[in-house]
Order: C-alpha cells, then sequence, then structure tokens
C-alpha cells in the first residue's frame, strides 16, 4: 500500500507516519490489512530524522501550490502545510508523482486560523487551492484513492439567524465566522463533491484543538492552549489571552491521530455518508486548564501564566463551540480522553521520557 501525507513534517502529520510506520500494515476502508510500501511525506520542511531514515520513507519538499499545479512534479520539489515559496530548481528528476499509485492520502496540510485572518491570500491560497490541487491529483490517478482530509472545529459559529446550540451534533449547520473556517468547510465540500462524482474515496473527520502540542508555538489562535501548559511546565513564562472561564473542546494528539487513522479503515458502512465526523473533544474551561497545571507542576509552574486579554484572539476562539455529542465517531469506537490532566502526563511522559 502507498500513503501519502500532506505536511507530513509538522506536528500531526509527523506523529501520523510514526504510528503508520510503526503498525506497518493498514485495513483500507474495511478491506485486508496491507503492509505499508511507500510513505510519501510532502513538506516545506524535512522529515524528522527518525522517519526519513526508514526506507519505506520518501521525502517531498517545496510549496505545495506550485508543485501540484506544474507538470514537473519531482522528490525534491513539493510541498507544505503552510505559506508559499518554491521548491529548489533544477532538472526534473523523472519520478512519477506519489500522488500517481496512491492508495490513502492524508490531507493534512493548511495555513492555521491566526494567521488567515491576518493574511486572507496566504489562506486562500494554501487552504483552499492546494486542497483542490490535492484533489485534481487524486482524480487525475484515475484510482479513487481514499482521501482523509483533516478539517476544523472552526467551521462551526453562529449568527443571530443560526446561533451556535449549546450542544453541536453530528446534524448542526455549520456556520464559520472565521477565514479559516469558511476554507476548511469549503474543503470538506469539495471533498464530498469529488466523493460524489466517484473520484476519490472522501472521509472527512473534524479536529478539535489538539492540546498539548510539543515544540514551538505556531500561529494558530488556539496555540495559547498548548502554550499555557508546554511554557510553564518548561519553566518559561506564557500568555492566555482569553479569561479563565472560557470554554473550549480539547483532545490529545493521541486521540487526533486515532481519528485519522479510524477515518482511513472504516468500511463505507460504518463511515457512512460523505459529510464531516466530528471527532471526541473532552469540554474543560481554561481557568481548570491551569489548575491542572498547577496540580501536575505546582504553583511555581501555575505562576508563569500571564492573563494578558486580547480580544483580537478571544472573538476567534468564543466563537468555537466547546460542547459536542458526537454519536457518529462513538458508532466508530472513538472515545474522548479521560480528563486534561491525564492529557497533561501524558505530554510530559513523552516530552521527559
Amino acid at each position: 500500500m502507498n500513503v501519502v501525507i500532506t505536511g507530513g513534517a509538522g506536528f500531526l502529520g509527523a506523529r501520523l507516519a510514526g504510528a503508520l510506520l510503526a503498525d506497518g500494515a493498514l485495513s483500507l476502508a474495511g478491506g485486508p490489512a496491507r503492509p505499508i510500501a511507500r510513505l510519501s511525506l510532502l513538506d516545506q520542511a524535512p522529515p524528522r530524522a527518525e522517519l526519513a531514515g526508514d526506507a519505506r520513507v520518501q521525502p517531498w519538499q517545496g510549496d505545495l501550490v506550485t508543485a501540484l499545479g506544474s507538470d514537473n512534479l519531482r522528490s525534491d520539489d513539493l510541498g507544505s502545510d503552510a505559506t508559499g515559496g518554491g521548491g529548489p530548481s533544477g532538472e526534473s528528476s523523472g519520478e512519477p508523482s506519489p500522488f500517481d499509485d496512491a492508495d490513502l492520502v492524508f490531507h493534512l496540510a493548511a495555513a492555521v486560523s491566526a494567521e488567515c485572518e491576518r493574511d486572507f491570500d496566504l489562506g486562500m491560497r494554501t487552504n483552499l487551492d492546494g486542497t483542490r490541487a490535492v484533489l485534481e491529483r487524486c482524480r487525475a490517478s484515475g484510482r479513487t484513492p481514499v482521501v482523509v482530509f483533516a478539517s476544523s472545529v472552526a467551521v462551526f459559529g453562529g449568527t443571530a439567524t443560526h446561533p451556535l446550540p449549546g450542544v453541536v451534533t453530528d446534524d448542526t449547520l455549520p456556520v464559520p465566522r472565521s477565514s479559516y473556517g469558511i476554507q476548511k468547510f469549503i474543503g470538506e465540500q469539495l471533498v464530498a463533491d469529488y466523493t460524489r462524482k466517484g473520484f476519490i474515496r472522501g472521509r472527512t473527520a473534524r479536529l478539535m484543538t489538539v492540546s498539548v502540542r510539543p515544540g514551538r508555538p505556531n500561529g494558530a489562535a488556539s496555540g495559547f492552549l498548548s502554550g499555557i501548559i508546554r511554557e510553564p511546565l518548561a519553566g518559561q513564562r506564557a500568555s492566555c489571552p482569553v479569561v479563565p472561564e472560557t470554554a473550549v473542546a480539547l483532545s490529545s494528539p493521541g486521540r487526533a491521530i486515532e481519528g485519522l487513522v479510524r477515518a482511513a479503515t472504516a468500511s463505507p458502512d460504518q463511515w457512512g455518508d460523505a459529510t464531516a465526523v466530528n471527532l471526541p473533544p473532552i469540554t474543560v474551561t481554561v481557568g481548570e486548564m491551569v489548575s491542572v497545571l498547577e496540580r501536575v507542576g505546582g504553583r511555581a509552574a501555575s505562576a508563569l501564566v500571564d492573563w494578558e486579554p486580547d480580544e483580537s484572539v478571544a472573538a476567534i476562539v468564543r466563537g468555537w463551540p466547546a460542547r459536542f455529542d458526537t454519536a457518529r465517531a462513538a458508532a466508530l469506537g472513538l472515545r474522548p480522553d479521560r480528563d486534561f490532566e491525564a492529557i497533561v502526563r501524558a505530554h510530559l511522559r513523552e516530552t521527559r521520557g
């Protein structure tokens, strides 16, 4: 089986790649388990050393939209999970596109929420043009691959006419209130239509805010939901732009990966129609998160959180739902994390060994 991950050098992409390589085989769309022969990782950055050293991994580095829109796709010139900037120049190596014989594509590449609000063109190019380019490459292959599209809780919002309900269900109408959310919702509809036309077998999984992300902060409006835990546990100060009463829907990295893999393995009858599946979160307030930080890291850690309101970020976060009834995900065998303390302790085990 040949698998492609766009955004394969990013946090979730690299983690997903590691999980697939560790398992070694996959039951695609309910079929018999098949070994993973090649895993193509597409990103602007090179893959992590432990992934690049696996003989099954093929890195493709460069800009996603530029490379997929050209006729000279090559393994030193393919795309990413964020901004522009083409790959290196040079003659085509003659290698086929990783999409030509892909059985499974995970499309994770995206510009994130806050940077899409700051730079409209960036979001449209990366999230809309990039998604369509991936789908067109899958269509051109003629293989009808399974395509797992990573969407977001940001597709939900509320207006006076369509207020956000207290609990979001699988039937709740998405009303995006940010450029990022709108771009993700358009992507969902494209995946559904390419599936309806028989070009792909699409599966859209809506990710909740993932916390705790290791590494450096990114440009997401939700980035502080990892930063207020990650930085204080490392002895560094962190800023919180929302009030303690702000409720959020969270998922651990491990649960997010479980959801993406299950989207790939579910049979057509198990998955159901081409509408998106909301992955299961826990609901917690930001104040409760900091209380957990204090229980795990002590008062010295919680004292490193600076409550510095930023209305531009708070307005985005307030527009996201915090409570979900994820019956469809439950039918797929997916469960939320036990609680936020379990998430934090798992983060410590992974980062401190």
